[in-house]
């Protein structure tokens, strides 16, 4: 009867000892926590297109370089974005801070160094939202990233 009690409690033990080693091999193993996109406004490119005047409000993200190139991989056995099968593991939309209504999107960006190509347009004349902000998606992981405001004002 003792030896039995004892075995009772080496195999709980083990499975309490099994239990935290699994669940420390799994937060290891977990991606790791990525920051939010530090955005930047870094001026304004006037064009012309459809015979349409435009103004293009150009941003950056400095912290580019903490996103893995795996979050920008085409991912075809995701949802397509409109006619584009092939669309980006991760999609970027940009806001209009004062209202939250999206400006525009990127979904076929193919590398991280693409963060500093960001821009919307607004028709030449037309104000600019005072503030915006940009919105990471990753949909295999199902996150979100949310950068800063920033100012679409020329200093």
């Amino acid at each position: 009867m003792t030896s039995t009690i004892g075995m009772k409690r080496r195999v709980s033990a083990s499975i309490a000892i099994l239990l935290l080693c699994v669940s420390a091999l799994s937060n290891s193993l977990a991606s790791p926590q990525l920051p939010n996109p530090k955005l930047v406004f870094t001026g304004i490119q006037n064009y012309v297109a459809n015979g349409q005047h435009w103004v293009r409000y150009n941003l950056r993200v400095v912290n580019f370089a903490a996103y893995p190139n795996s979050m920008f991989v085409p991912a075809p056995n995701l949802p397509p974005c409109g006619s584009n099968t092939k669309a980006s593991r991760t999609w970027v939309d940009i806001y209009d801070a004062s209202n939250g209504k999206r400006l525009y999107g990127f979904c076929a960006l193919g590398a991280p160094q693409d963060l500093t190509k960001l821009w919307f347009a607004v028709g030449q004349g037309q104000p600019p939202p005072a503030f915006v902000y940009i919105v990471l998606t990753d949909r295999r992981s199902n996150s979100t990233y949310k950068s800063n405001r920033v100012s679409t004002q020329l200093p």
